[in-house]
């Protein structure tokens, strides 16, 4: 998009890629899955017109940054790395931190791990939840909904890729991206999306077709595993229980509650 400026770092091992516009203090944007910077690009023109500089990084396995293929490679513990290595690449000292759906749980884990670089939080569609001893994560999702849950589907490297490689991506990402059912999403083995695919999809009024076609030539090229493998490591996040809510919701964290 026009104005915005994309650079590539080396951090944590790895190269990050960053798009960003504007001058003053930074607000890093942390995106979700499917996503990956392309998500913010309507924030990061308006924070830039109000006097801030708005760095949204490709997390480790999306878009044009390095995608590790060790699976293990995705813990909290590599990309709060990644971020701290953000942001001395950019000598940013602290910073205000924006995040959704995983860039949320990455947040929250970036002021706990290191709450000397951040100003204040602010997250979209999960809150935070402090750890339970007792459960696992992938225990409670598979207690809860069952092993069709695509939290628990997404955990056996190559096969949810398959049958999206299947379906095709343009459908995978038009549906995920527009249509998600507001109760548990659940991709039974061997026919994942292919009921609700059924049924035609209308782009809504914020996703035009030329948007949808620059996320699926992203995911063409790279695929859906660096993202997977994020899945793919719950159980590595042992102090947390995650706890994923609607998108309309909002959780505020100021620098005072930053332990």
């Amino acid at each position: 998009m026009e104005g915005i400026e994309h650079t590539t770092v080396r951090a944590n091992g790895i190269n990050i890629h960053l798009a960003e516009k504007g001058q003053g203090p930074i607000i890093l944007l942390l995106h979700g899955f499917p996503e990956f910077w392309y998500s913010w690009r309507h924030q990061i023109h308006a924070l830039a017109s109000l006097g801030y500089r708005a760095v949204a990084p490709d997390l480790r396995g999306y878009g044009d940054s390095d995608a590790p293929a060790d699976v293990n490679s995705y813990t909290y513990f590599h990309v709060v790395g990644d971020l701290i290595g953000v942001l001395d690449a950019i000598g940013a000292d602290k910073v205000f931190v924006v995040g959704h759906d995983w860039g949320a749980m990455i947040g929250w884990n970036l002021c706990l791990f290191r709450p000397d670089r951040v100003k204040a939080l602010v997250n979209l569609s999960v809150s935070y939840s402090p750890r339970n001893a007792m459960n696992k994560p992938l225990q409670t999702f598979r207690a809860l909904y069952g092993d069709d849950h695509y939290i628990c589907r997404f955990q056996e490297p190559g096969a949810i890729e398959t049958e999206f490689a299947e379906i095709g991506i343009d459908k995978v990402l038009k549906y995920i991206l527009t249509s998600l059912p507001a109760g548990p999403l659940y991709l039974p083995k061997g026919k994942a999306l292919r009921d609700q695919l059924g049924i035609p999809i209308s782009l809504p009024s914020w996703l035009s077709e030329e948007e949808l076609d620059y996320y699926v030539t992203k995911y063409e090229n790279t695929g859906f595993t660096g993202g997977l493998n994020y899945y793919r490591n719950l159980d590595l996040y042992v102090a947390f229980k995650i706890i994923f809510i609607g998108y309309h919701n909002v959780f505020f964290m100021s620098e005072s509650c930053c332990p």
